[in-house]
């Protein structure tokens, strides 16, 4: 068959995402990979830290999902020749939601099958399957469960899916073309990321490959070391045997951890998971992408919770991930108006049986060896310099992303991406850009958006003195980039004014952010319980409120507002939680455990990965009631050990 292009359905049970937090992300959410120590050596150039972020500013959390399931349509975009079959996602970051072999009638990689959303990435909401693309900052892609912009071209005769968008944190574009010619066996994928700053930006780009937990399978990469961590102390280690165990057989792997594959500078790019009989994935790059990683979630009740947690009955999975640094630790220096280009390619694999029973060496040279004879690392290199000029062609757009792109100052090097103001909001800021008159909403109207380029807030800053003097949201979002910036002082001067000309629940929560910054836990407190006062029945800002009194440590403010609160709020987990908590610091210990005294009714939707909040409250609450019992199966979210 002729290779094509289609726009589909796929119909599948899919948890009630709702919408975007009503406030800012000025506290940001526990990253793993940001707490870490370090004992390398001279040339261990990982660049341990550098491009941290405290948040994900200017994009907001999802935060009040749920796990009831309901069947839904959700669109896809499918590429199709005789020997694959590639579903993509464009309204879930473009995510690889499958990719079938169609000679063994076999899907390649992992495929969950439900979208459950869990508290995984640095927006909150993540979900497990698939190929996500991550971008910009450590952790998971500020777009992992929004739209991008989604295109198509023709390059030769042959359908190209497009699909991209503007990376705010960053302010970068980023771009990928998939594409499937009539013969190829290997889903060819082409990306594209567009610095047009004039300062050095730092840089991340993890391809996060979900494939399935194979029983006795390998990972198949090459590479003699790896770097990972023990304590939370990253170093570096030789493989396959770490502690006593193999890691590419990572069934045998005992908790959940990360091995980053320190592959040799000449070798061939590439990462396979493979079954017992020698077949899987296998994926392979252009040099850009310098490293591979294998993350395991191990094997105890905290590891198989979270397995349990994240799907229904799709079963257990492993990640395997190619990125632009040797890890995740920290990000790479972009320089100034400059491209980074690459191509991935994702198809089966076959090696012998045999092999596998062979050394860690004789598996990955014996792909080496196919590579070789097929001469796909050139055939790589060359592919992705004949397709430069698609690259730069303009695709007829198929369906908008974010406005983020149309307000950008971009120049000409990403000018052949077509970026659109749909909505209202987008509208408002082109015309606040514009004219520097910026809309005004009641103050009991939500944020529409926050930006995070220096150009809207030189012109905030400008404008506040001028035709926006008695604009109370003016001084609210210029205060809110203020605070962002570690400008406190200022910050303050403006989120004051705000609530002088109109009081606002807005107003209040930044500045609570601002003082629970400025580790002033009792104005923290104070600020964020009149805000929470005007936003009774907005779940994202009582979670936000109750964040903020928990790490103020102010218990009484805490029981106060959760008996303010509706029915249906006080019914949310987290909140409950947060109540139960408070209700153990203050002494009433029984009343928390009646709360939690069923860890079977009892699910905290949205606990973080790392954290093992239950389990703590638990061992807490039976240890003050004098009947200190081992923590039910049910809480137990502690994978990392």
């Amino acid at each position: 068959m002729k290779p094509t292009l289609t726009f589909e359905t796929l119909e599948l049970p899919v948890a009630e995402l709702g919408p975007e937090s009503s406030v800012p992300d000025l506290m940001g959410e526990k990253i793993l990979q940001n707490q870490l120590t370090f004992d390398l050596e001279e040339g261990d150039d990982i660049h341990p830290g550098y491009g941290r972020v405290e948040n994900s500013y200017p994009y907001r959390q999802f935060n009040t999902y749920t796990r009831t399931l309901t069947m839904q349509k959700v669109d896809t975009a499918v590429l199709e020749n005789r020997h694959l079959r590639a579903v993509f996602l464009p309204g879930y970051g473009g995510r690889l939601w499958s990719l079938e072999d169609k000679a063994a009638g076999r899907n390649l990689l992992y495929t969950n099958d439900v979208l459950q959303f869990s508290n995984l990435a640095v927006r909150n909401a993540w979900f497990s399957g698939g190929v996500e693309w991550n971008i910009g900052i450590i952790g998971h892609n500020p777009f992992t469960t929004a739209p991008l912009y989604t295109a198509r071209l023709e390059e030769k005769g042959v359908p190209v899916l497009r699909m991209y968008e503007y990376e705010q944190v960053r302010g970068v574009c980023y771009q990928m073309d998939f594409w499937l010619g009539e013969e190829d066996k290997f889903l060819n994928c082409r990306f594209k990321i567009i610095n047009e700053n004039s300062d050095v930006t730092p840089m991340y780009w993890w391809s996060n490959i979900a494939v399935p937990e194979y029983e006795g399978g390998r990972v198949v990469v090459p590479a003699e070391k790896a770097y990972t961590l023990k304590n939370m102390c990253v170093y570096k280690t030789d493989i396959p045997v770490v502690n006593g165990v193999d890691v590419t057989a990572y069934n045998d792997i005992p908790t959940s951890i990360d091995y980053f594959f320190d592959i040799p500078e000449a070798a061939p790019k590439f990462i396979a998971n493979l079954d017992r009989s020698g077949w899987g994935l296998l994926q392979r790059s252009t040099g850009r992408l310098v490293s591979r990683k294998l993350f395991c979630w191990g094997n105890q009740p905290a590891s198989d919770h979270w397995q349990e947690f994240l799907t229904q009955k799709a079963g257990r999975y492993v990640e395997i991930q190619a990125g632009l640094a040797k890890t995740q630790y920290g990000c790479l220096p972009m320089p100034p108006h400059s491209e980074w280009e690459w191509v991935e390619q994702y198809g089966p694999a076959q090696l012998d049986p045999a092999l596998l029973k062979e050394t860690h060496r004789r598996r990955y040279e014996a792909i080496e060896d196919q590579l070789a004879a097929e001469g796909a690392v050139e055939t790589m290199e060359r592919l992705l310099k004949d397709t430069a000029p698609m690259a730069r062609r303009k695709a007829r757009l198929v369906r908008p992303g974010s406005a983020a792109g149309a307000l950008a100052r971009r120049g000409e090097a990403s000018a052949h991406l077509e970026f659109c103001c749909e909505d209202q909001s987008g509208k408002d800021w082109a015309a606040f850009l514009e004219s520097g008159m910026l809309h005004c909403p009641d103050p009991d109207q939500r944020p529409d958006c926050f930006l995070a380029d220096e150009a809207s807030l030189r012109q905030l800053k400008t404008t506040v003195e001028s035709c926006n003097r008695g604009n109370w949201y003016a001084h609210y979002q210029l205060g809110v980039r203020l605070v962002q910036n570690g400008e406190y002082d200022a910050a303050e001067k403006q989120l004051l004014t705000s609530l002088e000309l109109a009081e606002n629940p807005w107003a209040y929560h930044a500045l609570a952010c601002l003082e629970y910054r400025r580790d002033n836990a009792a104005r923290c407190a104070a600020c964020i319980e009149k805000g929470a006062a005007l936003r009774r029945e907005d779940l994202s800002y009582q979670k936000s409120a109750f964040k903020l009194l928990s790490t103020a440590e102010a218990w009484a403010a805490m029981l106060r507002l959760y008996e303010s609160l509706p029915e249906e709020l006080r019914a949310n987990s987290y909140l409950t939680i947060h109540y139960a908590i408070a209700l153990h610091r203050t002494g009433r210990s029984e009343e928390a455990f009646a709360l939690i005294a069923d860890p079977a009714s009892f699910v905290l939707e949205d606990i973080r990965e790392g954290e093992d909040l239950p389990a703590r409250l638990w061992t807490e609450v039976t240890a003050a009631l004098g009947q200190p019992r081992p923590v039910p199966y049910e809480y137990n979210f502690r994978a990392y050990v």
